[in-house]
């Protein structure tokens, strides 16, 4: 698998302040809702090498994986080097860029565009609080289901509370610099585990690593 650079059909990460952060590998970077909650994106975290957290997600990778939302590619990197054989798929180039130079390969289009290998990855990743993609978790868990093998398995990683919300956001960067506003979802275990069963998914395990949260779906 090689990286291509093709057109997104959305514009929801291409904000020059998030492009901004992944060039430097540094934030400040927020998500803004429209009644002025802040949630902090760590883009630190993001930019350099897996954490705790992130090996207890690659120890559970098997067969191809696919990673959805795969940011500037600090995972599906990792799992190359393991010797899997992996794709993440991201809307904006420029973390498409730092995956390929990071060792990973990846796709500059959307999860709802036809990728490679439908139906046959075995795992598909959803890290980061990638459910929300879109503003609509049942819309991702459905098209996930249509992505991944008979057998296969969806690590999610959820929000530490109990939240189930769908709102409006925006990236900001602290110092003036604001991106276009997009849909977002947040959901904790027992959304997600409650929205999974309407997608052909059932839970499979819960487990949490270094202050974050994490559920394995299989179909």
């Amino acid at each position: 698998m090689t990286a291509q650079l093709t057109e997104p059909t959305t514009r929801t990460w291409q904000a020059d302040p998030y492009t901004d952060a992944l060039r430097t590998g540094q934030g400040p970077l927020y998500l803004r809702r429209r009644d002025g909650w802040l949630l902090p994106l760590e883009v630190e975290r993001w930019c350099a090498e897996p954490d705790v957290a992130d090996h207890t997600v690659l120890s559970r990778c098997t067969g191809p994986v696919l990673d959805i939302g795969c940011g500037p590619g600090r995972i599906v990197a990792a799992l190359a080097h393991l010797g899997h054989a992996a794709l993440g798929v991201d809307i904006t180039p420029e973390a498409v860029a730092r995956t390929v130079r990071a060792g990973g390969s990846a796709l500059c289009r959307s999860v709802f565009d036809p990728l490679p290998g439908e139906g046959g990855w075995r795992t598909v990743l959803l890290i980061d609080g990638n459910i929300g993609i879109g503003g609509n978790p049942t819309a991702m868990l459905r098209r996930t289901a249509e992505l991944t093998a008979p057998g296969g398995s969806l690590l999610v990683e959820v929000a530490a509370s109990d939240v189930d919300e769908r709102v409006e956001v925006h990236v900001e960067d602290g110092n003036g610099g604001r991106g276009e506003s997009f849909r977002w979802a947040r959901l904790g275990t027992r959304a997600l585990c409650t929205s999974a069963g309407d997608a052909g998914w059932t839970p499979s395990g819960t487990w949490q690593a270094a202050g974050r949260h994490f559920v394995r779906l299989t179909r």
